[in-house]
């Protein structure tokens, strides 16, 4: 059985206060609650590491250099010494607005296993990707150049998230879900073999609602979600754990 991840992505939003939401969602996680990862923004993870009760904390992304003149990042190391043990690496806000490259994201994700953490690797196509069909050839390149070759399912998880479905309230069809997230299997697998490539937690994101979360985990290769806006709040977030667990 793969491990079910519900991962919520802060982004820039939250200060200390929103640290409540974390007690909030900790009491709230029903018994056999999947894990449970909250990435706040950096200022706030080693008091995030403090106030959280079984939820996991990550970083929403990490240097692939373990120190040095790089004003403004933070290494891996960092984020392990805060107590956090996740970190999202090739975001696409961060391929978008920072030119991350897929070499990059791979020594992001290898920076991270050194630091021992555990980097979800994010990956997605554009909307113009999407309508010249050219999705799978995007993931698939994605795939190949930003996924390192010791990967295992205890070091990795991997987030498909498309590009046009982030924030915007669109939300691809099931049958859209399904294709991708099975490539992606069929990719892992070709890859890495049958026992590593069938155990390499997969999941989606891209405008995950408690309204919609139940229908997305009925497809076989979606093994949870990672989540942006409806993290902010326990009250929203928790359905979405809930609709996971009863899968």
């Amino acid at each position: 059985m793969r491990r079910k991840i519900a991962a919520g992505n802060w982004k820039m939003n939250g200060t200390s206060a929103a640290l409540a939401e974390l007690e909030q969602l900790g009491t709230s996680l029903p018994q056999n609650a999947p894990t449970v990862i909250i990435c706040p923004p950096a200022p706030l993870l080693f008091r995030a590491c403090e106030a959280a009760k079984g939820i996991a904390i990550g970083a929403q992304d990490c240097h692939m250099q373990s120190s040095g003149a790089y004003t403004g990042d933070i290494s891996a190391g960092m984020i392990a010494d805060s107590g956090a043990t996740y970190v999202i690496v090739g975001h696409s806000e961060r391929r978008d607005a920072h030119e991350e490259t897929n070499a990059m994201v791979r020594d992001k994700a290898e920076a991270a296993w050194a630091a021992g953490l555990t980097p979800i690797l994010c990956i997605g196509e554009a909307l113009e990707d999407r309508e010249a069909d050219n999705t799978l050839n995007i993931i698939g390149g994605q795939l190949a150049g930003s996924l390192p070759s010791d990967v295992s399912a205890e070091n990795t998880v991997i987030a498909y998230e498309p590009i046009w479905a982030i924030g915007t309230g669109k939300v691809p069809t099931l049958e859209q879900i399904i294709e991708v997230h099975d490539f992606i299997r069929s990719r892992l697998i070709a890859r890495f073999g049958e026992d590593i490539g069938n155990a390499i937690p997969l999941l989606y994101g891209g405008s995950v609602k408690p309204d919609n979360a139940a229908t997305i985990f009925k497809a076989e290769n979606v093994d949870g979600a990672l989540v942006g806006g409806a993290s902010l709040k326990a009250s929203d977030f928790a359905p979405i754990i809930a609709a996971l667990a009863a899968c």
